[in-house]
């Protein structure tokens, strides 16, 4: 973790009381980190600890953009990233995280790297469909797209989130779904007669 030290926070010599430390990510830290998902972006980092008696509660802000993969035809698309996160960060015999906010570090050690949940946060904020703008998606790929996707003729919308015209028009390739669409393999069993019990 020793290309991530700047993201080390000394905990055992924080006075009692409130502490903020800033920090910009940009496009080497998403490459250190070598995650799935982010590989470039510009985010600001506000972080506020307050430490207590007892433990470190740590606030994190995170404003900013990263690039991503769109969902549909792969290529590099811009997201906007505000969200914030939360820590709690006590000290005790060994390593171990007790929850998703909670965490226990050896009070030998007295700080705490920050890196991967600052990761974490920005992976955790980008939606699962992310597509790019109406018009803006590969039209080599769109055009591919067209050609072999499948239609859902069963579509009741339970799992349509109502912006698939926002990224299905025309202008991208992607056409509306023909909602009258008929499946000739489902013909032979309309005429098969069930008799009651």
């Amino acid at each position: 973790m020793a290309k991530f030290s700047l993201y080390n926070i000394p905990l055992i010599s924080l006075s009692e009381g409130f502490h903020t430390f800033e920090y910009t990510l940009d496009d080497r830290f998403f490459a250190r980190v070598d995650g799935e998902e982010v590989k470039r972006g510009n985010v600001a980092v506000t972080l506020l600890v307050n430490r207590t008696s007892t433990a470190f509660e740590m606030d994190f802000a995170l404003n900013g953009t990263v690039q991503i993969p769109c969902t549909r035809c792969l290529d590099d698309m811009d997201q906007a990233v505000d969200t914030h996160g939360r820590l709690v960060v006590k000290f005790g015999s060994a390593y171990s995280e007790e929850s998703d906010e909670i965490v226990i570090i050896p009070e030998s050690e007295g700080e705490i790297n920050i890196a991967w949940f600052l990761y974490e946060f920005i992976a955790l904020a980008i939606p699962i469909k992310h597509v790019h703008p109406p018009g803006e998606c590969n039209r080599v790929v769109a055009s591919k797209f067209r050609k072999h996707r499948a239609v859902n003729l069963y579509d009741d919308d339970d799992d349509d989130d109502g912006d698939d015209e926002d990224v299905t028009g025309d202008d991208d390739g992607f056409p509306e779904e023909d909602q009258q669409a008929h499946d000739p393999r489902w013909d032979a069993l309309r005429g098969l007669q069930f008799e009651d019990d």
